[in-house]
């Protein structure tokens, strides 16, 4: 396995990092065609900071992989040798350890400087490199420390923080045909994002010092987080109200679309009336958020709204960057901005709503019921999500509805 690799002191930011893929092709040479070779420079603001290299072997365009692969000698020609036969074909053992692999992308010759030299860091940057360059049929291939180099050793450590399996004393092998390794590419890339939002400093070590976090300590919604969240809340807004308008009193079937088609199955049923309080809890959620007011749900029909706002705003920063700094361009940056999670975890006092979309848990809304009422639950009964949670907590009843 590799050898331990010590991370610097020094914070490291991942949100400063950016690839520059740089790739060479020239159109009718035919060695082009087997094996493609990315140069990736890792690099923060004005300066490059380190560098990979992403080489690309396919089969199916090569006339031999093998030989076309040893002809690059150093790492390739070790891969090509354990890989391939003499045919070009890939050997048995080989087609047993993945499940449907094609093609390989091998990621070797890593030189990056301190502090960069952080496996989560690297591991994030090979993942991003996986996803540029690769589908769900390919084996990639990462060299098992096979020099005492710091960069070899923590290119072995990244690969094992992404589900790599030793496929001998040389080579690790990620099969991006399994799910596992999407999800510890998911785990990493979350890890960094965390890591992001507090400066460089590792909030998942247990090293970490409380004291490194802000002065705004636990404050989530910074201003552009408000600014998405409203946007989030204002386009589910006119999505119900648009749905109300043309389902009126009419019940919806298990499974039906749309916005409330997708609430639990406690509301499927309700009329015209609860669909306009429905639509005018995210009005109200989004005026909050306008008046730079406090966030707090003051109703079950409100939790369900700021969850859908928030599953909604995690959707644009995802999908609409566009959109989103359209939004958000003239509002000052922080470090804190659109971290989702810590607001599903810190806007609310609870996740009750939430568990009536468990088909496992009918009834639960019944007040009478056991599990009701051993856990404390109020208001989840369809026809009382919009009684306030407390008496100081009712909105104004003349605030009127936004659409007739």
């Amino acid at each position: 396995m590799s050898e331990h690799v010590t991370v610097p002191d020094t914070k490291a930011d991942p949100s400063t990092l950016v690839l520059e893929f740089r790739h060479t092709h020239r159109l009718i040479d035919p060695s082009e065609e087997g094996v493609q070779t990315w140069q990736v420079d890792i690099v923060t603001g004005d300066t490059t900071v380190g560098s990979l290299r992403a080489t690309r072997g396919l089969c199916w365009k090569a006339d031999n992989l093998r030989e076309r692969m040893a002809d690059e000698q150093s790492f390739l020609a070790l891969v090509a040798k354990q890989l391939l036969d003499e045919d070009g074909k890939f050997r048995p053992e080989f087609e047993d350890f993945v499940d449907m692999a094609s093609s390989v992308l091998v990621v070797d010759d890593l030189d990056v400087a301190a502090p960069w030299t952080d496996p989560w860091i690297v591991a994030g940057l090979a993942a991003s490199v996986i996803d540029r360059l690769t589908d769900n049929q390919f084996a990639v291939v990462f060299p098992q420390a096979a020099s005492h180099s710091t960069g070899a050793a923590v290119l072995a450590e990244a690969a094992t923080l992404l589900s790599a399996e030793p496929f001998s004393d040389d080579l690790l092998i990620i099969d991006t045909a399994l799910a596992a390794p999407e999800e510890a590419a998911h785990r990493v890339r979350e890890r960094l994002r965390d890591r992001a939002r507090y400066g460089g400093s590792d909030p998942w070590n247990e090293n970490w010092d409380e004291s490194e976090e802000d002065e705004e300590g636990e404050e989530v919604l910074t201003a552009r987080t408000r600014a998405i969240l409203r946007l989030a809340l204002q386009d589910l807004s006119d999505q119900a109200w648009e749905e109300a308008a043309a389902l009126g009193d009419e019940p919806l079937p298990r499974g039906a679309g749309g916005l409330f088609g997708s609430l639990p199955p406690v509301t499927l049923r309700q009329d015209a009336t609860w669909r306009r309080n429905m639509a005018r809890s995210f009005d109200d959620l989004a005026a909050d958020l306008s008046s730079e007011a406090e966030v707090e749900p003051r109703c079950t029909a409100e939790e369900m709204a700021l969850h859908l706002g928030i599953a909604r705003a995690r959707d644009l920063t995802r999908n609409r960057p566009r959109r989103v700094q359209e939004t958000v361009g003239e509002l000052p940056e922080h470090r804190r901005d659109f971290d989702w999670h810590a607001c599903s975890d810190l806007l609310f006092q609870d996740h009750d709503v939430l568990m009536l979309f468990d088909n496992s848990l009918d009834c639960i809304e019944d007040s009478d019921s056991q599990v009701n009422q051993a856990l404390g639950m109020v208001n989840l009964a369809a026809q009382d999500w919009f009684d306030p949670f407390a008496p100081e907590q009712a909105r104004d009843p003349n605030r009127g509805f936004r659409q007739p």
